[in-house]
């Protein structure tokens, strides 16, 4: 029987569908599931119709609405057609006449190119090529052996030749079939013939003992599953197209699903990368896979830094595993939560009340007043923090030997016994009210369970990167070491608060049991790059060793669209009016409000952007709004509260001089200059995150002068 497929080019657009059009996919899908092929071609609501100047006959169009086509690819032989495409009717009969379709002979997978515009630009670009030198091109260090080998074919390869500089590729990348377009990008970025070979064509290569047959596009279909979906009930379609967002728990990429899938591995395994690359996508799946090899009495723990993302996690899982018995083995919970609890579970626990962030100088400062101390009380809250905390220092004579490398302030042995003194004194005026801050409560429970045994046969850790050593501590206690014990998904390009910490140091090993991911499949590549260029050439410490640094080499988006659009204003109150207009022409533009997010560094900032919104009648809410109308609204949050979030457009406003950084945020160089720098990168990696939460459209403002970050980052306008 027929049927018909789906390419992921067409499932990243779903969101822009409009409800007519849905119907019309699904009405599509119906006849494919039940007519015959020749009942299929002669369907004149469907109209299966070849276009008689195209590239390729087997590209064709098919009937969506009466103002909408659908593109498909219609092999001559096997049953399975491919809905590429969905657009308005001029729109999708011009992009059907550019495209041709091929079948790679290396990873047998289709491919589809622009090739009328890429038969367009290449003579010109040879011409520019031919007046350097063959050793000046961009690819000239490999060779075409070389290149076959890694599945570019005979027309990329000419295209590939006449390449100068990378510029040059980033203009053809769009056009190319994927998986070839991937492989230039990589060798470009300076990864070898076999990184690339390892990372991009064997996760994609399909192997048959058999001679790739070329001509064979119902085999070539079924080894495309990384781009092809292939929907088996209308119910399943339906939910696809009802829960956009969702379809992207479809799509593991093959060296996405080789981690979330794998058997079992021999102890703590991480997977890194950019935002938008599926790290929680795969922390989930891995959460399934784990489920399915439990025994009775054993639970996993779920967890992460912020509320924010534990409420995305039990989203996502409840999305992923249907059952609600599997998921009640599973607490999804925030790191702090689960220390609180493990220590006011033991008989006899005495309640303490956590100590606020913006409350703990004030006390350092007093405990320093009664001992005598002179420094500052930001000097002791950094030090008991990044030093005392972090490696679990419970004497005087443990902190006269204590490593402090990473601080930037000194401080001579004579002086650590008054340090001391004034940590003592911190913490027995906390024990006096009862208080204990939220660190102190996971080192705590760290060891509680050092001494009273683990709780969890598994730990799934996402947004890992934020943790703070006592946080480790208290996760690698929580889960007895054995085979898949902890499984962890960060980026420290994402790390916005100070938190540095070498897994290696604590115990946990994860070398040979790591994987990194470099495709974005959120953000446009448009977006992506502009992002990236925040944080691009300033060394960021790897999660696993912070002694070696992390690297956004290779990292690129698989989609592309519009860039960012940047606007200066002259005061606060025309940027507000300004984002107001921005938010009008998303609406406008088919856009639902839920699908928009406005995020500022500051809450007073975020209440004007909600106050102004609703004055103009669009709907809006703060990100932590629990009202029943809040999810069909703007959501407005601080950048630190979309940190792991997902919209199709945002607008990221207050990106003023003073704002980013905030001087309140970075510590003084004259208190300490590693400190300060770290603060730094902390605040330029909140707004890339900020900027990244964008699939389609982004918009950045300021008001006065533009943020020192904008300008350092090449942005033109700033």
């Amino acid at each position: 029987m027929p049927q018909l497929a789906f390419d992921i080019g067409f499932l990243t657009g779903l969101h822009k569908l409009q409800p007519t059009v849905r119907k019309g996919v699904i009405d599509a899908w119906e006849k494919f599931d039940r007519l015959t092929l020749d009942q299929l071609f002669k369907d004149q609501g469907l109209k299966l119709e070849s276009l008689v100047q195209a590239k390729d006959q087997l590209i064709r169009t098919i009937r969506i609405d009466q103002s909408t086509r659908g593109v498909v690819l219609a092999p001559r032989s096997g049953e399975t057609f491919v809905l590429l495409r969905v657009m308005p009717h001029d729109k999708a009969i011009a992009w059907a006449l550019k495209q041709r379709s091929s079948i790679n002979s290396v990873t047998r997978a289709v491919e589809i190119r622009d090739a009328a515009t890429l038969d367009e630009l290449t003579p010109a670009y040879e011409r520019v090529a031919q007046a350097q030198a063959p050793g000046r091109r961009l690819f000239a260090k490999f060779s075409d052996g070389e290149l076959a080998a890694l599945g570019i074919d005979a027309d990329t390869l000419r295209q590939a030749r006449s390449l100068t500089d990378k510029e040059q590729l980033e203009v053809f990348a769009p056009l190319l079939p994927q998986d070839q377009r991937e492989v230039l990008q990589y060798l470009a970025e300076g990864f070898t013939v076999e990184e690339v070979w390892r990372d991009v064509v064997a996760p994609a290569q399909q192997t048959a003992p058999e001679p790739v047959d070329t001509t064979d596009y119902e085999t070539a279909i079924q080894h495309t599953r990384t781009r092809f979906a292939l929907i088996t009930a209308s119910e399943e379609l339906r939910d696809i197209l009802e829960k956009p967002f969702a379809a992207w728990r479809v799509f593991l990429h093959p060296s996405q699903h080789k981690v979330a899938y794998r058997a079992s591995f021999s102890g703590p395994a991480q997977v890194s990368g950019g935002p938008g690359t599926g790290k929680t996508v795969v922390a989930l799946h891995r959460v399934k896979h784990l489920l399915g090899h439990l025994r009775d009495g054993e639970r996993i723990l779920l967890t992460s830094y912020t509320n924010a993302l534990v409420n995305a996690l039990r989203s996502g899982l409840a999305s992923l595993v249907e059952d609600p018995r599997l998921r009640d083995r599973v607490d999804i919970t925030t790191v702090d939560a689960f220390a609180a609890r493990v220590v006011a579970e033991p008989p006899g626990a005495v309640a303490r009340k956590p100590l606020l962030h913006n409350q703990e100088e004030s006390r350092w400062g007093k405990a320093a007043a009664a001992t005598g101390f002179t420094g500052t009380a930001q000097f002791l809250v950094q030090e008991y923090r990044h030093v005392i905390l972090a490696q679990d220092i419970t004497s005087l004579s443990a902190y006269e030997t204590a490593d402090r490398r990473g601080r930037g302030s000194r401080l001579a042995a004579s002086e650590r016994p008054l340090v001391w003194r004034t940590v003592e004194r911190f913490l027995a005026d906390l024990d006096e009210d009862l208080s204990r801050t939220w660190t102190q409560t996971c080192a705590e429970a760290a060891r509680l369970l050092e001494t009273n045994g683990p709780l969890y046969r598994h730990v799934v850790v996402d947004e890992a990167q934020d943790l703070h050593p006592a946080q480790w501590r208290l996760l690698r206690a929580a889960v007895p070491p054995r085979p898949d014990d902890l499984f962890i998904a960060g980026d420290p390009h994402q790390r916005i608060y100070d938190s540095k910490v070498s897994l290696k140091s604590l115990g946990i090993k994860v070398t040979g049991r790591s994987v990194k991911l470099r495709k974005n499949y959120r953000s446009t590549h448009e977006i992506l790059r502009w992002s990236t260029a925040l944080l691009v050439g300033r060394p960021i410490a790897q999660l696993e060793d912070e002694d070696r640094n992390e690297t956004l080499l290779g990292y690129r988006s698989a989609l592309h669209g519009n860039g960012p659009a940047l606007h200066g204003a002259a005061s606060e109150e025309a940027e507000l009016d300004a984002l107001m207009e921005q938010v009008r022409a998303w609406l406008d533009a088919g856009v639902a409000a839920g699908e928009i997010g406005v995020t500022a560094r500051f809450n007073k900032t975020c209440a004007k952007a909600v106050s102004r919104l609703k004055e103009a009648g669009v709907a809006a809410a703060p990100l932590k709004s629990e009202a029943s109308d809040a999810a069909a609204a703007v959501r407005v949050g601080t950048m630190h509260s979309f940190k792991g979030l997902e919209f199709r457009c945002v607008a990221v406003v207050g990106v003023n001089d003073g704002a980013l950084p905030f001087a309140k945020a970075v510590t003084p160089v004259d208190v300490d200059r590693l400190q300060h720098e770290t603060d730094l990168m902390s605040e330029r990696c909140l707004l890339f995150v900020a900027c990244t939460r964008a699939r389609d459209s982004l918009y950045v403002s300021w008001s006065g002068e533009p943020s020192a970050f904008l300008a350092e980052a090449g942005c033109p306008d700033a």
